[in-house]
């Protein structure tokens, strides 16, 4: 695949920046990774306007790392932490209740599954890591759309195009709006064979140390008239509040 020059030259500039927490020059930057002045300059200009490095200016322009691509990178590492936290919970959970249990985030109106751990005996879902459900017919996307902010939540909403997937999917804005005053209340969220037939999953919320809404846990499984699912989703609401307090989350919302 054809890279970009001026992108390589970037990225080696940040990198470099990166490395000299007391700042470095433009003429350093162009000595240590033999760049034309001009270009290098055009460079680090663009990424000072955009935040990615700083400017001190004095007898001579010096740049060090800016906030943007601080941010950037305590996202990337945030990120890293979370995963590396709930996956393990996951996979000892898929064992205790042996069903296939899932972590997903909200993106858009939609929901990404970006954790899945089976059980030693596997139920075929179609659902895989990286793959997208709709938000208003997933256990995941109820709980998850129950605990974000009114405006939010109406935002979302507005760009939901419902359609059906089986005879008992939520259909209408105001009938999705009634469910998540139920999920609020009962903490857990149920996809009752709303996107597929045979599957009936329970989800519950996952709270940053803050209190704001991560993402949902769910579990999932072939529908079995005799079983509990309200038990399954109290279950899953009590992991969910256990992976939480080991995100840092203290407190009950309200």
């Amino acid at each position: 695949m054809k890279q970009n020059r001026t992108t390589l030259r970037s990225v080696e500039i940040l990198k470099l920046v990166s490395q000299c927490p007391e700042g470095i020059t433009l003429d350093r930057i162009c000595e240590t990774l033999d760049l034309p002045k001009t270009s290098a300059y055009d460079i680090i200009t663009t990424l000072a306007e955009t935040g990615m490095v700083n400017v001190a200016k004095g007898q001579r322009q010096v740049y060090t790392i800016g906030l943007t691509a601080y941010r950037i990178g305590i996202s990337y590492t945030n990120h890293l932490d979370v995963i590396g936290t709930i996956e393990p919970e996951l996979r000892a959970f898929s064992r205790q209740i042996g069903k296939t249990v899932f972590y997903g985030v909200l993106s858009g109106h939609e929901i990404v599954y970006l954790c899945k751990v089976e059980p030693e005996n596997p139920i075929i879902t179609t659902a895989t890591a990286g793959s997208k459900n709709p938000v208003y017919c997933t256990s995941l996307g109820k709980a998850i759309l129950a605990h974000t902010d009114e405006e939010q939540r109406q935002q979302v909403i507005s760009q939901i195009h419902f359609r059906q997937k089986t005879p008992r999917t939520i259909m209408t804005a105001e009938a999705l709006l009634q469910e998540l005053e139920t999920v609020r209340k009962q903490g857990y969220a149920l996809d009752a064979r709303e996107v597929e037939e045979h599957m009936e999953c329970a989800g519950a919320p996952i709270f940053d140390r803050e209190g704001n809404v991560l993402g949902a846990i769910s579990a999932s499984s072939f529908y079995k008239p005799e079983e509990d699912y309200h038990a399954l989703g109290r279950a899953v609401k009590k992991k969910a509040e256990e992976i939480s307090r080991l995100l840092g989350y203290l407190g009950k919302r309200p």
